[in-house]
């Protein structure tokens, strides 16, 4: 089995990474690094620089792309390096179909969100037949039909998500050239061959339609899922990068021990 540890460097380690760790170094499987640095914005080399560190000092050592390898430059485990591998990845659908240009603005598509199941911001297929040129400055959506996928969660059991009705057709390349989260996931997850994915129940969500764009790419089984509870900063907000009395830079100036941290993490994230 192979999983991955794939933060985003838009801020520092906090505990709930380090609880997310404690899940995926205990899978028993291969785990891989990914540096998900797909939002040119937000992202910055010294996150970067600083989740590297914080985890060779904890300790956890990834059987595919090392921390060395990043430091060393160019690697595949490095999403901002593999703008190919997506380009690819749209060609593919695209000669099927299957993306579509799209110059709605976020206001509009507010405007049209009448549908949906009311937990997210739903599009509504406005530029599906415009035939707008795939080109930079403007937005590509894959087409989200119809149909259900189910999938058992190791953690949480059986789920049924239909991405047509969550989200929508969804943006895979934004206006400004970054590939979003749910297109560079879902091919990367693919094209590493991971095989279990271990992440926060806040991400949940997102399963059924990664599932649907993986097999759209030619994935005939898609990976298994553990989505595990979240470290809470109140009862209905979770830790963010912003919060530094968890940070990992900041506990550890404080004197912490890697073991001390990771125990903490734990203990908060319920399974000490």
């Amino acid at each position: 089995m192979l999983t991955r540890f794939a933060p985003a460097p838009t801020g520092w380690l906090h505990l709930g990474h380090v609880l997310n760790a404690e899940y995926v170094w205990e899978s028993a499987a291969t785990v891989l690094l990914r540096i998900e640095d797909h939002d040119r914005g937000r992202c910055r080399p010294e996150y970067e620089t600083g989740i590297l560190d914080d985890l060779d000092w904890l300790g956890y050592r990834p059987g595919i792309y090392p921390t060395a390898a990043f430091r060393a430059g160019r690697c595949e485990g490095r999403q901002s390096d593999r703008g190919s591998v997506y380009q690819d990845a749209v060609r593919e659908l695209a000669a099927r179909g299957l993306v579509y240009a799209c110059d709605c603005t976020r206001r509009e598509i507010e405007e049209r969100s009448q549908h949906g199941d009311g937990t997210e911001l739903w599009y509504s297929g406005r530029c599906r037949d415009r035939n707008l040129p795939l080109v930079d400055g403007i937005g590509w959506r894959a087409r989200m039909d119809p149909g259900v996928e189910r999938f058992v969660d190791e953690l949480l059991g059986p789920q049924e998500q239909d991405p047509s009705r969550q989200c929508g057709d969804v943006l895979i390349r934004d206006r400004l050239g970054n590939w979003t989260y749910q297109f560079a996931v879902s091919v990367d997850d693919y094209r590493q061959g991971i095989d279990l994915v271990i992440r926060g129940v806040d991400l949940l969500p997102s399963t059924g339609r990664q599932i649907r764009l993986a097999r759209l790419l030619g994935r005939e089984h898609p990976a298994a899922f553990r989505h595990h509870a979240l470290i809470m900063k109140t009862a209905d907000q979770k830790l963010s990068k912003s919060d530094g009395d968890t940070g990992i830079r900041e506990l550890r100036a404080r004197g912490w021990t890697p073991d001390q941290v990771k125990q903490a993490a734990r203990e908060r994230g319920g399974i000490a």
